[in-house]
């Protein structure tokens, strides 16, 4: 169980790691430049684009899970079916993008209501990435689809290579050219397209040829579609919530004024490394639980389960230990504005809770997209979101400022795991049919 675990998690690991170093590199490049707001302008585009991208995460997600189902049964017709379905989304959604900008982009400097030189810089940010959109959402179905036929090193490839190109990219051409926010946004929007193509060639050249007649038959079939919609809708909705608590404190950093928004900026850098680190375990959890769920198999379900717990609280705890001790050595890298930085410090506590406590939320969320518990998952977003971070804050806030935000945060990742550990045996275990080795 170890080595499947490991075969999963290992490349879903490597492959997360080259996301966060991209935003590292971009904070890194505006934190060197002559204004906060330069860090400011790029968390804030890179806000905006989680948005409207991880608003289209539930592609990658219910496509791995359904897909993976489908190859427990060895149904691998109905899994190409999958695969089509998610493209004809992502087509769909992306042109949705484009004849709604000019919208998105005055709702988001509305709500983010920040001075006029880091909106400015947004905006250029804006207008150049969001042609990245195609590709970007493309990749998503594409990804999680093979996530699904248990192939987790086609993805690393395509993650690191997107990574290493967009990170060297917007390191030349705000380097050598200067072209700040608008070289960032460029080196984004070309690694996408390339990843697209990746992922077509790994498609063409390893699954092509399994592709039958009737891989097409059914894709536009009611009740797949509407099932594939009902899931992913589900995720949606939990991702939106997500999406909303990170902008939420993202926004509401910035209100606490320029420096310490910049200060949680960077902190939230480190928050990233961690999540997607730890997230490599519940990538894996998607995969093998989906697997063994589709083949109904409670016992080998269940084991897949435990063991993926032990691997990721390993993990978290390694992170915790990392920020403990090297925490403020690492903020120095990110930038030489010293203000910053020792405002920074003053929070960094705080991330030595964040990898432990995240690793039980991450992994069911793994088990859940698996097995396709959408609405439970969805319903514990809810619980998290509405009735414990923003009530967190709120209440909080006139009494610790900053700190208010980081609280709401913690307590946001304790009660999504606390809410699912309760919910698991109803929604998980009772619905596979036990079948021991």
């Amino acid at each position: 169980m170890n080595k499947e675990i490991l075969k999963l998690a290992i490349p879903n690991i490597l492959a997360n790691l080259s996301v966060p170093i991209v935003s590292l590199v971009d904070v890194s490049l505006m934190g060197h430049l002559s204004s906060e707001a330069f860090i400011l302008a790029i968390g804030f585009g890179v806000m905006i684009f989680n948005f409207i991208y991880w608003g289209f995460g539930f592609l990658r997600m219910g496509v791995t899970g359904i897909t993976a189902q489908n190859e427990g049964k060895k149904d691998i017709d109905e899994t190409f079916r999958v695969l089509f379905r998610g493209l004809i989304v992502a087509i769909t959604g992306a042109l949705l993008l484009f004849i709604f900008k000019p919208y998105l982009l005055e709702l988001a400097l509305y709500l983010i209501d920040s001075s006029p030189n880091v909106n400015e810089e947004i905006t250029t940010y804006f207008n150049v990435r969001i042609f990245a959109a195609p590709a970007t959402i493309g990749l998503y179905a594409f990804i999680g689809w093979f996530m699904g036929k248990q192939n987790a090193v086609i993805p690393m490839i395509i993650t690191i290579a997107v990574n290493i190109i967009n990170a060297g990219l917007s390191y030349y051409l705000v380097s050598h050219y200067n072209m700040g926010t608008t070289g960032v946004a460029i080196g984004t929007v070309i690694a996408q397209y390339t990843g697209l193509v990746l992922a077509i060639v790994f498609f063409i050249t390893h699954y092509l040829k399994q592709i039958t007649h009737s891989s097409f038959n059914g894709v536009f079939q009611y009740k797949a579609i509407r099932d594939f919609l009902l899931v992913n809708s589900d995720i949606f909705i939990r991702t939106l919530c997500l999406i909303f608590t990170l902008s939420f404190f993202k926004i509401y950093s910035g209100k606490e004024g320029l420096l310490i928004g910049a200060a949680n900026i960077l902190l939230l850098e480190f928050i990233g490394i961690a999540a997607y680190g730890i997230d490599g375990f519940a990538f894996a959890a998607e995969s093998i639980s989906g697997k063994y769920f589709g083949a109904n198999d409670k016992f080998m379900l269940k084991k897949a389960i435990k063991y993926c717990f032990y691997w990721g609280f390993a993990l978290g705890f390694s992170y915790a230990l990392v920020f403990l001790f090297l925490g403020e050595h690492l903020l120095y890298l990110l930038s030489s504005q010293a203000e910053v930085v020792e405002i920074a410090k003053e929070y960094l506590w705080w991330l030595v809770l964040f990898p432990i406590l995240s690793v039980i939320p991450f992994v069911w969320d793994g088990v859940f997209i698996g097995i396709t518990a959408s609405k439970a998952m969805r319903n514990t977003m809810l619980f998290a979101t509405f009735i414990v971070f923003l009530p967190t804050y709120y209440i909080l806030h006139p009494y610790l400022n900053n700190n208010a935000l980081w609280a709401a945060l913690i307590l946001f990742i304790v009660a999504r795991g606390l809410a699912q550990s309760v919910i698991a045996k109803k929604v998980i275990y009772k619905k596979a049919i036990k079948k021991p080795r």
